[in-house]
């Protein structure tokens, strides 16, 4: 797959059959569309082409409104790799992009850029300023600009019965089983293992402190987890706290730190991938160490339980 970060330059396409979207987190939904225009550019011996959009478009659009996302810019490029797509076009997403009216859009990014074969796209999809175009605009200079315009239906999108709205509800709120079935995959998190307070070095249970590498990726409820561990390839069993460690400190600052079963490496300054698998407990004050080493105790019970059956 050839990814291209910017729309200067781009090669001539051979029948291009083009999908557009910001596809955050790449679920089951969004592999269905792009499936789609996989199976459709080998139908016309073209090639198949993913438009999406960096910074995602309502950071420009309203700028004052916190965004979560699912799948930073380098980890949706991979997932995409996966499906078979021949190429993602990143478009730089601008306040001047943003003001394009809906036939600018088409006519002078669309066509202009790319002189798309096919356009797939979901009945629902809308663009240009004020989100004024839609699918039946795109119909109606199909013949005009010489290219045809597939449907995704609300009966494909309903049959998939996923949204990134829904996969965010579900990690927001811990629930990390249902998260995975609407992914088609466990949800992830990468981050630099940084200096912690050492606490769980005392305890018998060390942990990898994890500095997230997107400020903006969202991150499941505070509570302890069953999760996978991925160090340069290798996977381990590891349970991990998200929360403010209320047994041990009095700060309110966010923690997110793993318990690697079965590891003693030195891994401080390296990159870490979390996988989620399910969510345990929420996190408790206990009366004591004594008391939050016996659950921690319990917690790798119950965590080798989930991983392992």
């Amino acid at each position: 797959m050839a990814v291209y970060t910017s729309t200067d330059a781009l090669p001539d396409f051979k029948n291009p059959v083009i999908t557009i979207g910001t596809f955050d987190g790449v679920h089951i939904g969004h592999k269905t569309i792009l499936k789609e225009i996989v199976d459709h550019a080998k139908e016309v011996q073209g090639e198949s082409i993913l438009l999406t959009f960096e910074p995602h478009p309502r950071k420009v659009i309203f700028p004052d409104k916190p965004l979560q996302l699912l799948t930073p810019l380098e980890e949706k490029l991979e997932l995409v790799k996966a499906t078979g797509v021949d190429h993602i076009v990143v478009v730089p997403f601008t306040k001047a992009f943003a003001n394009l009216t809906a036939e600018e859009y088409i006519s002078d990014f669309l066509v202009k850029q790319f002189k798309p074969h096919s356009i797939v796209i979901g009945y629902d999809h809308q663009f240009g300023n004020d989100r004024k175009g839609d699918i039946n605009l795109l119909k109606q200079l199909s013949e005009q600009y010489r290219y045809k315009v597939y449907e995704i239906s609300a009966q494909l999108i309903h049959d998939a019965a996923v949204s990134s709205t829904k996969v965010r509800k579900a990690v927001s709120s811990g629930d990390m089983t249902e998260a995975a079935n609407m992914l088609g995959r466990p949800y992830s998190l990468t981050g630099e293992v940084v200096k912690g307070a050492q606490l769980g070095n005392t305890i018998g249970f060390p942990t990898a402190n994890i500095h997230p590498n997107s400020s903006e990726q969202i991150l499941p409820a505070n509570g302890v987890y069953a999760i996978k561990a991925i160090y340069k390839d290798d996977v381990y069993n590891a349970m991990l706290n998200i929360g403010v460690r209320p047994t041990v400190s009095n700060e309110l600052s966010l923690h997110i730190e793993a318990n690697i079963f079965d590891f003693d490496q030195d891994i401080y300054g390296e990159q870490l991938t979390i996988q989620f698998i399910t969510r345990l407990r929420d996190e408790e004050k206990f009366p004591s160490i004594d008391h939050l080493k016996q659950q921690l105790g319990k917690d790798k019970e119950d965590a080798l339980n989930a991983l392992l059956n």
